[in-house]
């Protein structure tokens, strides 16, 4: 059985064969399986748009089954937002840094205990004959007021995980991958398919 993973992210693919390697034979990245797709992601929930990546690439590949996922921050304060806008949050063509600038810049006036977040990853598996699976993860935090850490991307300098008391960017990738809401939306994948045997 061969999986696709809708991405080309190297962090991704290894996280994802770890909780889904002995479902597959094969689980290959785009790039390994010699595909360029590129799918407008303009659903307005995580799911909408993980279900549309998943689906289109299905259409056009010989697999078994093709995996993708859509995920961003949240944040209370902003009635959710940047939520599926998360990656182009300060505009399109817009860096990470321009992204956290703007979300500091819009918490600038939240008190300290008014700024709770998460982080959420939708995960969609489309299968040959079987109808598709789409589940979320979320793993809370707090909007730091300036970034943290080194490591990551995107959102992770300002998300403080309180159980470690670390911003995301401080953690190593073991530690995160550990309790990342990609790997809360993969587990309860995992679970759906246990269940299928």
């Amino acid at each position: 059985m061969k999986l696709i993973i809708a991405s080309n992210n190297a962090h991704k693919v290894t996280e994802i064969k770890a909780i889904l390697g002995d479902y597959y034979e094969q689980i290959l990245s785009l790039r390994d399986a010699g595909i360029e797709i590129d799918v407008e992601e303009d659903a307005d929930t995580f799911e909408g748009n993980a279900l549309k990546k998943a689906s289109e690439i299905f259409d056009a590949v010989d697999a078994d089954a093709v995996l993708s996922d859509d995920s961003g921050l949240e944040v209370d304060a902003l009635g959710g937002a940047p939520g599926v806008y998360s990656a182009r949050y300060a505009g399109e063509g817009h860096d990470d840094a321009a992204n956290n600038a703007k979300i500091l810049e819009n918490m600038k006036d939240v008190a300290d205990e008014k700024r709770s977040c998460r982080f959420v990853s939708a995960v969609a598996l489309v299968r040959k004959d079987k109808q598709p699976i789409v589940l979320r993860g979320t793993v809370e935090g707090m909007l730091l007021r300036a970034p943290q850490g080194e490591n990551g991307f995107g959102y992770d300098p300002l998300f403080f995980y309180e159980p470690f008391n670390k911003s995301f960017a401080e953690l190593t990738a073991d530690e995160k991958n550990a309790v990342s809401h990609r790997k809360n939306a993969l587990e309860a994948l995992r679970a759906v398919l246990e269940q299928e045997k």
